[in-house]
């Protein structure tokens, strides 16, 4: 068993406690929140709650986690791009259009299903059977590296650097519009869309703290290549950032609010780095994920 507590602040009174959690803890999904709810592993100031209580501020949220289940979702001989794999944990470079773990529409095809081959089903329990491994995600449209634990000594070692942001984690996206500045940073928070459940938005009353900064690569003549690294992990953070600021990412189906020329299959975003310590040994690793050929192809369009 895994013990964790969690304090509600006084910006998130109102706000409901699987929707919190979610937030409060990346490397937990909001589904298996759910269900550690429901079975009482979650409690409020020590007393059972439903998922959908309204926190109040100063809520102190003690959370249980039990020993993982058996994994059920389907191991497929997958092809997958592993840039450096060890007992603990492994850096896979995912491509476009997959979808790191298996959901409605998508039960198959996915990373997961990839890494139970790969990995033979070692893969660490914590965030339940359909999302072995996982302590982190990516878009199905966004390309590059993701870390997955193999264990769940590893999965709660990088979930507490998760937690901490101390992880690097650095984007290649291209962007409507001139950027003038060299560089900047965008501390806005982002909470759910009220409207539209499927977006993210900035939320100044409820949203959680999100900071991005970026910086200017290439300028063209309408569109602007930059870097985004990011200071926390928000759901879909960068695409939610880089929007607020008028400067949509090129291609993005679900902010973007201009037409694009290409014919791209969603959003041009790229993890292209991503560093952290070895969960066993402390060592600090970092990898780099090249461009995809779409990318790579579409700057070369621009020139």
């Amino acid at each position: 068993m895994n013990r964790e507590s969690v304090v509600a602040d006084i910006v998130d009174a109102g706000v409901r406690l699987d929707a919190f959690l979610a937030d409060e803890i990346e490397s937990l999904s909001r589904s298996f929140l759910q269900k550690l709810i429901k079975e009482e592993c979650i409690l409020v100031n020590g007393n059972p709650v439903k998922s959908n209580y309204r926190l109040a501020g100063g809520d102190v949220i003690t959370l249980t986690i039990p020993e993982p289940e058996p994994m059920d979702a389907a191991a497929e001989p997958i092809p997958l791009d592993i840039v450096y794999e060890d007992e603990d944990i492994l850096f896979v470079n995912k491509p476009k259009g997959m979808v790191v773990h298996p959901a409605p529409g998508h039960y198959t095809g996915t990373l997961v299903n990839g890494l139970l081959h790969h990995c033979q089903g070692a893969l660490s329990g914590i965030n339940g059977v359909q999302r072995p491994g996982i302590v982190h995600r990516i878009d199905r449209d966004t390309t590059g590296l993701l870390v997955v634990c193999k264990n769940d000594f590893a999965h709660q070692q990088v979930a507490k650097q998760l937690a901490e942001h101390s992880i690097t984690r650095k984007y290649r996206a291209i962007v409507h519009g001139v950027i003038h500045e060299n560089r900047g940073t965008i501390n806005e928070p982002i909470g759910r869309n009220k409207q539209n459940r499927l977006k993210m938005g900035i939320d100044l009353m409820n949203g959680k703290q999100a900071i991005t900064h970026y910086t200017v690569l290439q300028r063209y003549l309408k569109y602007s290549y930059v870097e985004c690294q990011l200071e926390t992990g928000r759901t879909h953070q960068i695409r939610v950032h880089m929007t607020h600021i008028h400067h949509p990412i090129l291609g993005d189906p679900l902010y973007g609010n201009q037409k694009s020329p290409f014919h791209l299959g969603g959003q041009t975003l790229h993890a292209m780095v991503l560093g952290l310590h070895h969960p066993r040994t402390g060592q600090y690793l970092e990898f780099e994920a090249p461009l995809p050929d779409y990318f790579t192809n579409l700057l070369t369009k621009m020139l």
